[in-house]
């Protein structure tokens, strides 16, 4: 395939087929950065030279009853993790006053778990209802599971902006990642968010065995999804999870993933996620012009980079953050961009 007719063909609405899609994943590593350049350029004409932040607020951690084979918060793992209960309304407000100085766009909070409890969905909605009056531009994600349509209806009044549920992978390759849930349960929950107004994020994760065809499988189904904002992990395999011997990836073959992402959804939220460290290492930076988002700091279990790296590298690109029209404190960032 010529590289250099595909991204204006796909700025004009063209939709690859699953055939194409798989030759991107297949490409020579010595076309990867003629790869690279054309999916910066469909990234560049809908989101210019701005870079997303997200940071994370891990605010449930372990005791978790799915078997997620990447998971060591699973039931199965028997990985060293923290484990704590939902932490108070406080702690998610001071969260959101980080993120806030630290020029985040979007604040993430996460919690371990099947689904929530009401009482677990009250406080959140909370917390996130104080966050609004503060900082009414931070935008809120909430991460909990598989919520029901009472509990959506509630945090869209709190004010909750987008719901986090990660398909993760194929349909067809679902039941070797877990079987204590379901694929279309997981469908259901987006369905659920989109019905009342909340906005859908969704994505996967890359080196758990799947194939070629099961990754443009997942970059299609995002699309038939509409998930607005789509999060690319690299497995980071864990010691005690079913997937702590994987080691599939190399970082040329995570550029491929994200330009295939970029091309099957040119207009969305594209955000290297969990993984990008040990997987895309010294090519992290490349990433970015593929990608228009990424995770500042630590994920759930496993640690990020500095986060003075990452606004550096933003820097360094030549790229702007994305950031709200409402409180700056250089002071974060050692006054650094």
């Amino acid at each position: 395939m010529r590289w250099s007719q595909i991204s204006e063909k796909i700025i004009n609405g063209y939709l690859l087929t699953k055939e194409e899609a798989l030759s991107v994943l297949r490409t020579s590593d010595t076309e990867v950065i003629a790869l690279v350049h054309e999916a910066y350029r469909i990234r560049h004409y809908y989101y210019g030279k701005k870079v997303k932040l997200n940071m994370i607020l891990n605010a449930k951690s372990g005791l978790c009853p799915e078997d997620c084979g990447y998971c060591s918060q699973s039931f199965k793992a028997t990985s060293d993790c923290d484990t704590y209960a939902l932490v108070d309304e406080e702690t998610i407000v001071e969260g959101a006053k980080t993120a806030a100085r630290g020029k985040i766009g979007t604040y993430c909070i996460v919690m371990s778990g099947r689904r929530p409890t009401n009482r677990e969905v009250d406080r959140i909605s909370g917390a996130v209802e104080e966050i609004k009056r503060e900082h009414p531009h931070l935008k809120i994600c909430a991460c909990l599971g598989l919520a029901t349509e009472d509990q959506t209806i509630k945090l869209k009044q709190s004010g909750v902006d987008r719901y986090n549920h990660n398909i993760n992978t194929s349909e067809r390759y679902h039941s070797e990642v877990v079987t204590t849930h379901t694929y279309d349960q997981r469908v259901e929950t987006l369905e659920t968010m989109k019905k009342h107004g909340i906005s859908p994020c969704s994505g996967v994760i890359c080196g758990m065995g799947e194939t070629d065809e099961d990754i443009v499988d997942m970059a299609f189904a995002l699309r038939e999804l509409d998930a607005d904002s789509i999060p690319v992990n690299f497995l980071h395999a864990i010691e005690g999870t079913k997937f702590a011997n994987k080691d599939e990836l190399t970082p040329m073959q995570c550029l491929k993933i994200l330009a295939l992402f970029r091309f099957i959804n040119p207009t969305k939220e594209i955000r290297i996620s969990g993984g990008r460290e040990v997987n895309l290492r010294s090519l992290q930076s490349m990433g970015l012009f593929i990608a228009n988002s990424i995770f500042v700091g630590d994920y759930l279990t496993t640690q990020g980079q500095p986060n003075l790296a990452d606004y550096d590298m933003v820097r360094d690109l030549g790229f702007e953050i994305e950031e709200n029209a409402f409180e700056r404190d250089t002071s974060v960032v050692e006054a650094k961009l």
